[in-house]
């Protein structure tokens, strides 16, 4: 179980207790958000990336062809179980490992990059951005990735966003608007930042997947017990069925910070 102040009011949520809801309904990345990050010559072939926040492995299993070596990272041991099992039934060489991302243990310049993919806001920054600058080879990189959905924009996702709101009222997953990634001040010592892009996307979902994503997020499977994830879902597919058509997009936007290790 994690608390921390800065989220949801210190209410404890653990990724784990979501594991298989996020496996089914989290592996939502459109090709577009991947292309953007081949196209930075980020997790090709030659590199030893290190994905942090790993979750089920959705970024390391997508990238595994273009010829990169993985290993993820994240502090749910549920989770890497998960991604350990997803990888080895795909028949991905890629190595698993169960930790908080600011006690890396691993030598010295072991990397070309590290990727985050939507867990950057959980690290305390003072304690990482030095032990990456020591895992990253020289002028290593260092990828902040993010996708959210836009509820001021987005009718559906508004109308989700609202019941999560209802079951959990601290939720501070709320109400996101599109905006650059903000990188903390603690890798200025270490990195400079050479790119940070925001671009809009439509993603598809079925009435059935968008109820697992909302499901899988932190405000509910993540921090509410089984009887109140019931009751959600059965509130939340009610609902579906008298605002939303079978099949639907909902309007995303993807940001992508790209941090360099100084010389």
């Amino acid at each position: 179980m994690i608390t921390d102040k800065r989220i949801d009011g210190g209410k404890g949520f653990d990724w784990g207790k979501t594991s298989g809801d996020y496996a089914k309904y989290r592996d939502i990345y459109p090709p577009e958000f991947y292309r953007r990050i081949l196209d930075a010559g980020l997790c090709i072939k030659g590199q030893q990336v290190l994905d942090l926040g790993t979750g089920t492995g959705v970024l390391p299993r997508y990238l595994y062809p273009y010829g990169a070596e993985f290993t993820g990272m994240d502090i749910s041991e549920n989770q890497i179980k998960t991604a350990e099992k997803l990888s080895e039934e795909a028949g991905m060489d890629i190595r698993f490992l169960s930790g908080p991302a600011e006690q890396l243990d691993f030598p010295d310049g072991s990397f070309d990059v590290v990727t985050a993919c939507q867990c950057y806001f959980y690290f305390k920054h003072e304690q990482l951005a030095p032990v990456l600058a020591r895992v990253l080879k020289p002028s290593g990189r260092f990828a902040i990735l993010y996708m959210a959905w836009l509820p001021e924009e987005d009718p559906i996702a508004g109308a989700s966003e609202e019941l999560v709101l209802k079951y959990n009222p601290s939720w501070t997953g709320k109400g996101e608007t599109r905006h650059y990634i903000a990188v903390p001040e603690a890798y200025g010592k270490y990195f400079t930042v050479e790119s940070n892009e925001i671009y809009d996307l439509q993603i598809p979902f079925t009435r059935e997947s968008w109820d697992g994503r909302i499901r899988a997020c932190r405000g509910i499977g993540a921090s509410l017990s089984e009887k109140e994830v019931e009751a959600f879902t059965k509130e939340h597919r009610r609902l579906l069925e008298t605002i939303t058509p079978e099949e639907f997009t909902i309007r995303h936007y993807a940001g992508m910070a790209v941090l360099r290790k100084k010389d």
